[in-house]
């Protein structure tokens, strides 16, 4: 009696797919060890990225949702050329992303600190904790200048505005 054969590459992409959305390189190399060569594995990733079962922006999308609230731009960006997406739908989901780049550090800045530095080794500190999430350094001065103050900011400006109070 034969053994069952486990199910095609296909249907292991799909329900991979089912689950969340993946980059070309994750099913590349979740699927590897199942595929007979590499050529029946592109072909089949292309044939799911014709029928719409696979897609870069769907994938730059879903990083992005899943990441905006604990992260910077910078480091989701990394993420995003770890898993060779193309370069255009990068830059344009970093472009969404820096629209509310400072509003995104304060609500990580507030969840985590909520108060300002009381001296210069608290500072480096909550700096540190803004950097490794990914924020630029702009905007990291930024939420140590006025995130304590955010509340009483102007709402014109508050949290996306350009300098601070005058």
């Amino acid at each position: 009696m034969a053994a069952a054969a486990g199910p095609s590459l296909t249907g292991r992409a799909l329900r991979l797919l089912s689950q969340r959305e993946h980059s070309r390189l994750e099913l590349l190399r979740k699927l590897g060890p199942h595929a007979e060569s590499p050529e029946q594995l592109d072909h089949v990733l292309d044939d799911l990225e014709r029928r719409g079962f696979l897609s870069a922006q769907r994938f730059a999308d879903s990083v992005v949702h899943r990441r905006e609230g604990r992260f910077g731009s910078r480091r989701i960006g990394r993420e995003l050329s770890v898993h060779r997406v193309d370069a255009a739908i990068t830059e344009s989901a970093l472009q969404r992303l820096r629209a509310t780049e400072r509003e995104r550090a304060l609500t990580v800045w507030q969840k985590r600190f909520g108060r300002a530095p009381a001296d210069r080794s608290e500072r480096a500190k909550q700096h540190r904790f803004l950097a490794q999430r990914g924020f630029d350094a702009d905007v990291i001065g930024w939420v140590m200048r006025y995130g304590a103050a955010a509340d009483a900011l102007p709402e014109a400006w508050a949290p996306q505005g350009e300098d601070g109070p005058d």
